[in-house]
């Protein structure tokens, strides 16, 4: 071991590993730790997330800890629901009426007592990682210590250096992107922009309440679309210029993607005239299961095209199968930690995207996954000769030290480093993203030294590669 190693733990003793994810072997480990010294302090590019632009642009004080790191964290109380706590008690607000507990200190103490049920998560590692980096606190969380950290967080949260604007300067955040929906007025950013604050926040295009048929109000969203584009959307064309305009608006506040959160990665090329029909049956509600899944699809490939004349990168998300308890979408909404993987395919499902478009060098196309056995099979093969596609990283549920390495293994041997897009956080949670991109930074710099003692790469190379994932082809890929 390393003298600088040595000096290096022995100082965070009572903190956090500084050799956390690192290969245990020491040469490896030594040159991991090297490549990650040379990367830890660039600027994080965090292009695709959804935070909450009102936090930038009102910059208030965050309420409380239970408020900041619980409530809002579908990572944090899907764990605790899983071991029989309901909901309503960690604060989760319900959609119609009903309980739910508004003592942020009750919320903390259960999730306090439970912290337990964390252990060798990444949801544990982020967490100890905002206690101790950001507030200062480096106890372990535990029915003992729950008042006691309570009040250290909560009296942290209280000072200026701890507002939203604050924080996203201390977290060295060059740009950050949040996710809204066309019907979105975008006010929270144009305030942003109105206010002189210099911290880069852009928006994203997330089309999904108006090209889902499914989505609830779908009808409904297509009126209030036409209002806001003063297009007549009860027409196919009238409807597609609604995107073109409420496009452009969303990039006069920053947009440069889409993003699409489709069940599956379908896709579909109709002519206008069978676009048209499927498009009047979904604004009277008489789609198909069939039928609306072809609806979307076929939206993916117009989505595509628009792409080609404004330049917005399209983000797919697919393999989601969303608010799976029924229950609970009735009694608390989306996003309540229901969300399950589905496997997916993505070879036939793109296959009319990309005979469309799929050769444009101008276009870009980053396909992520929930799938991890379509990686090397079918991701890795098609954006590793496609020009329009790249992977993003390892996403959500395998947001994960264990998820980014396999993603690594098994897409690198097909699609190569460069046909990648770095790291995005994705996250609800602000306190998290140093966090996240720090694991990022050390789990590619581990594979990148396990690369280089096995005589795969050069050790020059290794610190190129590094600097790429870790910040150039974020925004390279995003356009930022």
């Amino acid at each position: 071991m390393t003298l600088e190693i040595t000096e290096a733990r022995s100082a965070s003793k009572n903190g956090l590993d500084p050799y956390r994810l690192f290969p245990a072997d020491s040469t490896t480990r030594g040159l991991a730790f090297a490549l990650y010294e040379s990367v830890k302090d660039l600027p994080i590019v965090s292009p695709h997330g959804h935070t909450d632009p009102r936090w930038y642009a009102e910059n208030e004080a965050f309420p409380d800890p239970a408020q900041l790191f619980i409530v809002p964290d579908h990572y944090v109380f899907r764990m605790l629901f899983s071991q029989g706590i309901d909901l309503a008690a960690l604060g989760v607000p319900r959609s119609g009426e009903g309980w739910s507990e508004t003592d942020s200190r009750r919320i903390w103490r259960i999730f306090a007592e439970n912290f337990h049920l964390f252990r060798a998560t990444p949801s544990r590692m982020w967490i100890e990682h905002s206690f101790q980096e950001l507030f200062g606190w480096t106890k372990r969380i535990s029915a003992e210590t729950a008042d006691e950290a309570y009040d250290h967080i909560a009296d942290c949260l209280a000072r200026p250096e701890f507002r939203p604007r604050a924080l996203f300067e201390r977290f060295n955040i060059e740009v950050i992107a949040t996710t809204e929906s066309p019907l979105d007025e975008l006010k929270w950013h144009r305030q942003i922009r109105e206010s002189g604050w210099h911290g880069r926040v852009v928006t994203a295009y997330r089309p999904d309440a108006v090209v889902d048929p499914e989505f609830e109000g779908f009808a409904a969203n297509i009126e209030k679309f036409g209002e806001l584009t003063g297009e007549n959307t009860a027409t196919w064309q009238g409807y597609l210029n609604a995107h073109r305009i409420r496009r452009d608006y969303f990039k006069s506040f920053g947009a440069t993607s889409t993003d699409h959160g489709h069940a599956t990665a379908r896709t579909e090329d109709l002519s206008a005239a069978a676009a048209d029909e499927l498009f009047q049956k979904a604004l009277k509600g008489t789609c198909t299961r069939e039928e609306a899944d072809t609806f979307r699809g076929h939206m993916l490939t117009e989505m595509a095209r628009m792409s080609l004349d404004d330049g917005l990168v399209l983000q797919i998300h697919p393999g989601s199968h969303r608010n799976h308890s029924s229950a609970i979408m009735a009694g608390f909404g989306r996003d309540k930690g229901f969300d399950i993987p589905t496997q997916t395919n993505y070879v036939d499902a793109l296959k009319p995207l990309l005979e469309a478009v799929g050769l444009e060098k101008n276009l870009s196309i980053i396909l992520f996954t929930l799938d991890e056995t379509a990686y090397s099979r079918e991701l890795a093969p098609m954006a590793g000769v496609y020009p329009t596609l790249k992977l993003g990283p390892a996403w959500w549920f395998y947001d994960s030290p264990e998820g980014m390495r396999r993603f690594r293994e098994l897409t690198t041997e097909t699609a190569g480093f460069y046909n990648t897009v770095g790291f995005n956080d994705d996250t609800r949670a602000f306190c998290s993203i140093p966090a996240r991109h720090d694991v990022a930074r050390r789990v590619d710099c581990a594979y990148l030294a396990s690369l280089v003692t096995s005589g795969r790469l050069d050790e020059d190379e290794a610190y190129e590669v590094a600097h790429d994932l870790t910040y150039r082809l974020v925004k390279q890929a995003y356009r930022l």
